[in-house]
């Protein structure tokens, strides 16, 4: 949004102060004074006095020439995570289902234009990046992004294909806003999507939608597999259905006990 459209009680500091915090990723955890400025669009006097207040609250660390993150910045996003109980009624689900296939599954929620990792139980390592919980990815190339924007109503759809970054990753990419309007449309109706190798060459992943008590979509969960000893038939036809009676487990539980509302928030369209 740009800044004369902010509203009156929008605070510019704290905004900057957070574009400082966010500098840092796993490409760049350390970054020098210069680098911050540049990234965050501010000068190097301001970003100086960010990073020394952070540094004096415990977020940063400094050698004197390279800044840091400190692990204390996990209390920023502990108080979300602690009461997004979602995940903690989903992962036993997921570990069942984990030992019956044996392999990797998931749970996203959506985040913005991307979607985010909110459980994970892995086997082994199947994409050249590391997941984590936390973990984001654009929405439209994913499987769990796309049973979670196929239930978004059509407006929604078309303000989100209209700023995607449709740029390839792979051979197999659906780089045309029509096709994936296509794609969507065929995924609520089946309800469910299996993407193969757009995100990365090699990887196919099958997502079905979590529903909490109201009907509403809070969730999606996959199953990652590898494209060389899985072909997308025998996606369809093996780990489909267990995928299906995990969801169906979890939103059993969401019934009983009412406990999705902690995750829809991550499934809002603010970004």
């Amino acid at each position: 949004m740009p800044a004369g459209d902010r509203e009156p009680h929008f605070v510019r500091s704290f905004e900057r102060g957070l574009a400082v915090i966010r500098a840092f990723d796993a490409d760049h955890p350390e970054l020098t004074l210069s680098e911050v400025a540049r990234v965050t669009d501010l000068t190097r006097a301001a970003a100086r006095r960010f990073l020394l207040t952070l540094f004096d609250l415990g977020y940063v660390q400094t050698d004197g020439r390279m800044f840091r993150l400190t692990p204390r910045v996990l209390e920023l996003g502990y108080s979300y995570l602690s009461s997004f109980t979602l995940p903690e009624i989903a992962e036993p689900h997921l570990e069942q289902l984990v030992a019956q296939i044996r392999e990797s599954s998931s749970l996203c929620v959506l985040d913005g234009d991307d979607i985010v990792y909110a459980a994970r139980v892995p086997t082994h390592r199947i994409m050249t990046a590391t997941i984590t919980v936390g973990s984001r990815f654009p929405a439209h190339v994913t499987s769990v992004g796309r049973v979670l924007l196929a239930q978004l109503p059509d407006e929604e759809i078309e303000a989100r294909l209209s700023r995607a970054d449709l740029s390839p990753l792979t051979a197999r990419t659906i780089v045309s806003a029509e096709l994936l309007r296509t794609e969507l449309r065929r995924v609520c109706r089946q309800g469910y999507a299996i993407v193969d190798q757009e995100l990365e060459e090699g990887l196919r992943s099958v997502a079905v939608p979590v529903r909490d008590r109201d009907g509403e979509v809070v969730a999606a969960v996959n199953i990652p597999v590898h494209a060389s000893r899985n072909s997308v038939e025998s996606v369809r036809r093996d780990l489909l259905p267990h995928l299906l009676a995990t969801v169906a487990r979890i939103e059993a539980d969401l019934r009983i006990t009412g406990r999705a509302r902690g995750a829809s928030r991550g499934t809002g369209t603010h970004r």
